[in-house]
């Protein structure tokens, strides 16, 4: 590692706010990519006549347990509880509900209020709010991260290949960019949505047509600032070939503002996805979404629970991800990291 990376970290670790916020975001992913194991409707282990079973990660049938049909077992059903009580025992993760489980056991009508049951209540449809809370962060998450990683990867290359060469490829690809960003995003996606059924990689595709453009700008300045230092027309002299020299000596110097808008990039990933689904051109319906459950909050003014549960979180996460970029873009300003 070298004194200016160390310096940086140093930096990054002295911004309290921002390094607490990466630790809540980084426990926040890690809980959320766990979620199977933490809000479920089938328990983690079963002991029965004998016999380990882990229903979370594989079907069993009915007749596994005691039951007369080939069907998937329902643990929730009374007669199968029975059953694994009578011949053994069962562990169940802390939620006893995934994303799509709907509680028919209810004394009161959905949605219901926070009971000892369903902690944050349940929506309309009688599905626990907390536990497709849970699913919906893993996706946000995974879907920004995967959006911001492909859209970066892209962004880089097209804004390298404009600063690099510069003439009349720089000319041709700025006046691309200006028709391109002139497109109308929104109608794009609803002329999609009407046609074929989106999904994640659907969403993934579509929004990645639109998102790689904001890295170009910055990563282009850099190209064009580097491209003439003398350490570049040196490796050229060399006969160096330009691909090798933008890679090994050039992208690094772009590689410091380009990490400084992650975080910013992956913010507005996570915002994108949410919109989609609060405009119900998302995920499938069912889905476990932020948006969905900012959606379900707006039909269900009754049910304050749902609504501002899913603004809470949503705004916490945002936050969390603003604050991580306000630190990395100090830990990388030369300014705060000399010795």
């Amino acid at each position: 590692m070298t004194p200016l990376t160390r310096r940086r970290l140093s930096a990054f670790r002295a911004n309290r706010r921002g390094w607490v916020s990466l630790m809540i975001f980084l426990t926040i992913v890690i809980l959320s990519l766990f979620a199977e194991f933490i809000a479920n409707d089938r328990p983690l282990l079963v002991v029965y006549d004998g016999g380990v079973y882990s229903p979370v990660l594989r079907d069993y049938p009915e007749t596994t347990f005691g039951g007369d049909f080939q069907t998937y077992a329902d643990y929730r059903d009374p007669f199968m509880i029975q059953q694994i009580s009578q011949h053994g025992w069962a562990i169940w993760p802390p939620i006893h509900f995934d994303y799509k489980a709907i509680g028919y056991d209810v004394t009161r009508p959905h949605p219901a209020p926070p009971s000892a049951e369903n902690w944050l209540g349940t929506d309309d449809q009688g599905r626990d709010v907390l536990a497709r809370l849970i699913y919906g962060l893993r996706l946000s998450i995974l879907f920004g991260l995967a959006l911001t990683a492909v859209s970066s990867v892209i962004g880089v290359m097209v804004g390298g290949i404009q600063g690099y060469f510069g003439g009349r490829i720089d000319l041709l690809g700025q006046r691309f960019l200006e028709i391109w960003g002139g497109l109308p995003q929104m109608m794009i996606l609803i002329i999609v949505a009407s046609v074929i059924q989106p999904g994640f990689w659907t969403l993934l595709g579509v929004l990645t047509l639109f998102s790689w453009t904001g890295l170009v700008g910055v990563v282009r300045a850099e190209f064009l600032r580097a491209r003439n230092f003398d350490y570049v027309r040196a490796a050229r002299a060399l006969g160096m070939s330009d691909p090798r020299i933008m890679v090994r000596h050039v992208l690094p110097n772009a590689m410091v503002a380009t990490l400084t808008f992650l975080p910013f990039i992956l913010d507005a990933s996570v915002v994108a996805l949410t919109a989609l689904d609060f405009l119900g051109l998302g995920m499938p319906p069912g889905s476990a979404s932020l948006g969905n459950l900012l959606a379900q909050g707006k039909e269900n003014l009754q049910a304050p629970w749902i609504g501002l549960t899913g603004f809470i979180v949503t705004a916490v996460l945002l936050s969390l991800l603003v604050f991580v970029g306000e630190a990395v873009r100090d830990a990388f300003d030369p300014r705060k990291t000399q010795s």
